[in-house]
């Protein structure tokens, strides 16, 4: 079922994480901090599910590394606020 969802929109998944890096790398350098975080997360999540729907074995496990620090780092900013 999910599988079958992420064929049907993968093309607009994929836009949609390019503008959610394009727009977290500007929060990067335009230290909008902790906007980046909460931009990198779903993009990360994006690119998690294609590398599953593709079978991409080292993007799936970057991307679950990735995703894992980007939720420290939002929960870390929720609990210590700052």
């Amino acid at each position: 079922m999910i599988e079958t969802t992420l064929l049907r929109h993968e093309r607009h998944l994929k836009n949609l994480a390019l503008l959610l890096g394009v727009a977290s790398t500007v929060a990067i350098v335009q230290n909008w901090y902790p906007l980046n975080l909460f931009l990198s997360l779903p993009f990360c999540l994006i690119w998690l599910g294609m590398g599953w729907l593709h079978s991409e074995r080292q993007l799936k496990w970057i991307n679950i590394l990735f995703a894992a620090f980007y939720v420290y780092g939002i929960g870390r900013y929720l609990v210590l606020g700052a």
